[in-house]
């Protein structure tokens, strides 16, 4: 087949190459949505990630140039009009699992980050300043974390804060048999909020789950406390969140997603005015750390990306059961 890869970088290009030996790519560095869809001409599929737009006008262009496939190189659709793309008959393929691990670790490597402040700690070294006045943080054995979604991500976060030595407390819908075997206690959200230093958000975007913590949910949260996201940034109200940094409510944020990540995200932006005001408060504040959605960023995860994704067109163009398809 005949791909438009949207939003690329040059991973893309280098572990995509390395893997695929049967369909001809084009790489784009733009991203897919109504403006850029026109692109897809003379393709048969587009391959796109978590930034890429696709309601109802962009799937209706791709549409009258002949697109049947779509295949995300990620886990999470809440990007795409499904109703639409459904009405229009084209199939869309994900990548549900690519490496657990990653994202977990790197949201381990925030709260770490963020506790014991060695970020701080390296820049103070380099000038030549090796005091410890601020740099104090907390052990985190014996501490309550809570996580909320414990799918494979938060399956994997929930166990490495087991190794610490922490009391995990969780919340899903559906209940991880094998983590409560391990001591996980599940429990109502307002109390998994109320009982936690350290929250750590590891759920997909939906309607239920959009701004999930909002000023709501915030008062509820210890003084003092953590908050990490490394799933969506929709989860995450910013305006309210800023509002409880600037309280002194919200003890620490780590994010590696933000709701406006589009327009800065992935992209070199050191030359220009950054024309986002929430993004630029947050920056401001001591105890934020940003990272611009690198938690998927491994070997192996870049390597079960292209693995799978390549995988899902080569079964779609075959005619297989398609078993990464989005439903």
């Amino acid at each position: 087949m005949r791909i438009a890869f949207f939003s690329t970088q040059l991973y893309d290009r280098q572990f995509f190459n390395r893997f695929n030996d049967l369909h001809e790519i084009v790489y784009l560095d733009a991203p897919l949505n109504a403006q850029t869809a026109a692109l897809a001409a003379g393709t048969d599929a587009v391959c796109v990630f978590v930034n890429d737009k696709l309601q109802a006008d962009t799937l209706e262009i791709l549409n009258l140039h002949g697109i049947r496939l779509i295949a995300l190189r990620c886990a999470g659709y809440n990007n795409i009009d499904l109703e639409a793309a459904q009405r229009l008959g084209i199939t869309i393929v994900r990548v549900p699992a690519y490496s657990p691990h990653a994202v977990a670790e790197h949201a381990v490597a925030l709260i770490m980050t963020l506790n014991r402040k060695t970020h701080k700690a390296y820049n103070r070294i380099r000038e030549g300043n090796f005091s410890l006045e601020k740099l104090d943080g907390f052990d985190l054995y014996g501490k309550t974390v809570g996580v909320i979604g414990t799918g494979r991500i938060g399956e994997a976060f929930a166990n490495i804060m087991i190794g610490f030595g922490c009391r995990v407390l969780a919340f899903d819908i559906m209940p991880n048999k094998d983590l409560q075997a391990r001591g996980v206690e599940y429990l109502p959200l307002i109390d998994l909020l109320s009982q936690s230093r350290i929250i750590s958000l590891h759920c997909p975007l939906n309607n239920q789950t959009h701004h999930l913590i909002n000023a709501e949910t915030l008062s509820v949260m210890q003084r003092g406390s953590m908050l990490i996201n490394t799933s969506r940034g929709g989860l995450i109200n910013t305006a309210d969140v800023i509002e409880a940094l600037k309280k002194g409510h919200l003890g620490y944020l780590g994010i590696d997603v933000y709701e406006q990540e589009e327009k800065l995200f992935f992209y070199d932006r050191s030359g220009e005015l950054i024309d986002d005001d929430d993004i630029l408060r947050l920056i401001s504040f001591p105890n934020v750390l940003i990272t611009s959605h690198q938690g998927f960023f491994t070997e192996e995860a870049l390597t079960q990306i292209a693995i799978t994704t390549l995988g899902n067109i080569t079964d779609f163009e075959a005619g297989k059961p398609l078993e990464n398809v989005v439903r």
